[in-house]
């Protein structure tokens, strides 16, 4: 065991503990280590009246960090961007002390955060700046479209990705003019307070981004009371809740929720490279990620070669409470997560499922570590069926034909992502085309579709409303304003000319610039 965090300085996470501004509240909340079980430090519970004066405090900074030109803005999250690099090792010492996950998951978050910070720095000008329209008469009228920033923007963010989910949807948000508060997950506090420390020595100001600490039932709904605009992600019940109290409000909102993702092999797949994508795509982030499988759907014709040696590999995978990088599988968050992994695989179990693989607890390793667990004979009874484990369990299912395998992947009531394995192009991307997820990945879990930031990512159906990554990313944090100059040729009816002649004059324009833009 390697349980050790080097790159930590003494005292941080007290440090960055009382960098949160809570004067209307002396309760707080202990944090521990998933590996240990053990507290590990305090932040404050901060109550409604809290996140009121910090909501105030981004609105006031908005005024100043939205008269920066774009180009300034843009300078700041290139030092960002910087920073995230050099500053990786304790970035990622705190992201595995709070959250538990295996180091190398961790660093895909570094990548994440420091390419969203280079992509918008260089585009953020380009989707953001004024565009000519066409106006109401050619050359009579001059049309053009604004982006003005929508205010304050508030950021929830759930506990399985500390660092991405606090920084990467704020980039946007902050370059397109706007100030955020954020609330993090109550199981990962400093991965974000570190986050916020980093923009600051990047010459952000310092009220431009605030975080408030708490809880959800209190701190959450506060924050969607008094922003102008809510990104949230976590499960699609909470995102039920963050909707309707936006709608309340009338506040625009983008939800990222669950998945109960579907991964398809098909019967010319390469079955090494698939066996290699479903640990990827199963058992990254010991499974606590919204885009992993839970679902694997394996063709006849490859079926009996593709489960022997998915199991082999799932479990020669490593197993470790430790800070480096050689491990594959860390721990689950906390004790109520490790409950539902658990009560899922054992309730298929008891209803006739087997697990090749895994199924128990490793206490011997820590309190909350769970083995990949391969699961087949699952059937609708089960919960694990219908209902998101979030956790290092995949249940795999034969299917006939390519009709089979869409409708199955597409019998959910979630549509995040999905992906579909095979040595035929054309037939891969035809079989994508037909699934109801938004985003597809062939011959990929999940990487090649993350990383192409300049492509926009959400859900279908209950996994979401709203996108993140490129132009949708940003433009959603702005509000569009219309300017329109009437130089002469009014289009409405001159004074003294009688309605019925200007219908006629009007009906024979329209009919010609009809032919005008059908090309006569």
């Amino acid at each position: 065991m390697a349980f050790q965090a080097s790159h930590i300085p003494p005292d941080t996470l007290g440090d960055l503990g009382r960098s949160v501004s809570a004067e209307e509240s002396d309760d707080s909340m202990s944090v521990e280590a998933p590996f240990t079980g053990e507290r590990i430090g305090d932040v404050p519970a901060c109550s409604p009246r809290d996140v009121t004066a910090a909501v105030s405090r981004a609105r006031t900074a908005r005024t100043e960090w939205s008269s920066w030109s774009i180009e300034r803005r843009a300078d700041v999250l290139s030092r960002f961007h910087d920073l995230v690099l050099d500053r990786q090792a304790e970035l990622l010492d705190v992201m595995v002390l709070e959250s538990g996950k295996a180091r190398r998951d961790g660093y895909e978050e570094i990548l994440d955060v420091a390419t969203n910070a280079r992509y918008y720095a260089a585009r953020a000008e380009e989707f953001l700046r004024p565009r000519r329209r066409d106006g109401a008469i050619p050359l009579a009228t001059k049309t053009m479209e604004y982006r003005t920033p929508v205010g304050v923007v508030g950021v929830i963010t759930p506990w399985n990705y500390p660092l991405t989910l606090a920084v990467s949807d704020a980039i946007p948000a902050l370059l397109a003019g706007n100030t955020v508060v954020l609330k993090p997950a109550e199981e990962t506090p400093f991965t974000a307070l570190l986050a916020a420390k980093l923009l600051r020595e990047a010459g952000l100001p310092e009220d431009a981004f605030r975080v408030v600490t708490g809880w959800g039932d209190e701190v959450g709904l506060a924050l969607i009371d008094a922003v102008d605009f809510v990104n949230f992600t976590g499960s699609t019940e909470t995102g039920r809740t963050v909707a309707e109290r936006a709608g309340k409000n009338l506040v625009k909102c983008s939800l990222e929720l669950g998945g109960k993702n579907p991964m398809l092999v098909l019967d010319d797949a390469d079955v090494s490279a698939a066996v290699e994508g479903a640990i990827r795509g199963c058992f990254t982030n010991a499974g606590q990620l919204c885009l992993s499988f839970e679902r694997l759907y394996v063709q006849d014709g490859v079926y009996d070669r593709f489960l022997p040696r998915f199991v082999e590999r799932t479990r020669e995978l490593s197993m470790d409470p430790s800070f480096d990088y050689d491990v594959e599988v860390g721990s689950l968050v906390s004790e109520r997560q490790f409950e539902k992994v658990r009560n899922h695989v054992d309730d298929a179990v008891s209803k006739g499922a087997t697990a090749v693989v895994g199924g128990n607890a490793r206490p011997d390793v820590g309190p909350y570590f769970f083995e990949p667990t391969i699961l087949t004979g699952v059937t609708e009874e089960m919960t694990v069926a219908r209902e998101e484990t979030f956790g290092p369990v995949v249940a795999v299912t034969r299917f006939s034909d390519d009709e089979d395998g869409i409708a199955l992947a597409n019998d959910s009531d979630r549509g995040l992502n999905a992906s579909v394995w095979t040595t035929d192009s054309d037939r891969g991307w035809e079989i994508a085309r037909q699934i109801d997820c938004g985003t597809v990945g062939i011959n990929d879990p999940y990487h090649a579709i993350w990383a192409s930031v300049d492509s926009p990512m959400g859900g279908m159906k209950d996994s979401g409303i709203g996108r993140r990554h490129g132009r949708e990313g940003i433009r959603k944090y702005t509000e569009s304003q219309t300017v329109a100059e009437q130089r002469f040729a009014s289009v409405a009816p001159p004074r003294r000319v009688p309605t019925k002649w200007y219908a006629r004059a009007m009906t024979g324009v329209m009919r010609l610039f009809k032919r005008i833009e059908e090309g006569w």
